[in-house]
């Protein structure tokens, strides 16, 4: 079985015609997202490239805890953002300027002024942010991004621009957090080169790599995961596995990494609701 993972280019009113390098769309195409399918031995998370040439829509996701209530069993959906390229006035919408009650938020959602009362942050490459369930947010026109999310596809939408998609005010609001977002805790700049660790839990663990993982960062993986080059190529077993591609080992011993490479390493852990 091969240690690269499929891709599927999923297409959006706000994809690009043109993609960034190794990555291109088919003539005729619109794409927003590039999903890596997650494999059977590692079904609990998700990785994307998202690239936008116009804003995406103002969203929330639920917890674990609140669609197991809903009786849909755990499908939440937390996620985190690495920036790899914004082009300028390039903005990630995240929380609210103040606290806002469920009234004001839906009445906003419906006339549009919720895009005003959100905080928007501006970003360059390496800026990196991690988004709790419940935490309203927006992408920007003109930012490409790797995410990483818990393998959920549950999205209520607040507002959509006028798009002729569905809405779900009431769902969305009856999960949405009407607060400021904590910048300083869920927050960092990442730099381009060096190794630094972006989560630690409690639902997955996600850190870039320089060359090869120290003994510390090894301790962290003592099972499958997965590897996204970002810098030069990983090998698995001996297959290569080139920027551009994520590819599922099952333990660090498997991977072989590029002396001046970067990359990222993910897990998933045990969820606990």
């Amino acid at each position: 079985m091969s240690a690269l993972l499929p891709i599927r280019e999923v297409e959006k009113p706000w994809g690009k015609d043109k993609l960034p390098a190794p990555f291109s769309a088919a003539e005729g195409m619109r794409i927003g997202e590039i999903w890596f399918e997650p494999p059977a031995a590692l079904p609990e998370l998700l990785v994307k490239y998202i690239f936008t040439s116009e804003a995406l829509s103002v969203q929330v996701h639920p917890t674990d805890a609140q669609t197991i209530a809903k009786g849909l069993g755990r499908q939440g959906k937390e996620e985190c953002w690495l920036i790899v390229a914004a082009e300028p006035g390039g903005k990630l919408g995240i929380g609210f300027n103040a606290d806002i009650s469920d009234e004001a938020m839906r009445a906003a959602a419906l006339d549009g002024s919720i895009e005003e009362l959100m905080t928007w942050h501006d970003v360059s490459p390496g800026d990196f942010f991690y988004i709790p369930g419940n935490t309203v947010h927006a992408i920007g026109a003109g930012v490409s991004l790797i995410e990483v999310q818990q393998n959920s596809d549950i999205t209520y939408r607040l507002y959509d621009y006028g798009r002729p998609r569905e809405l779900h005010l009431e769902d969305g609001v009856a999960v949405a957090k009407g607060e400021p977002y904590r910048l300083e805790r869920w927050s960092k700049h990442v730099p381009a080169h060096g190794s630094q660790l972006l989560v630690d839990g409690p639902l997955f663990v996600l850190e870039q790599v320089a060359g090869a993982p120290t003994a510390e960062i090894a301790s962290r993986y003592p099972a499958a995961l997965l590897v996204i080059p970002r810098e030069g190529e990983v090998q698995i077993g001996g297959e290569t596995i080139a920027p551009g591609g994520c590819g599922l080992a099952g333990s660090l011993a498997d991977i072989r990494f590029a002396d001046n490479g970067v990359c990222l390493l993910a897990r998933p852990c045990a969820r606990i609701v």
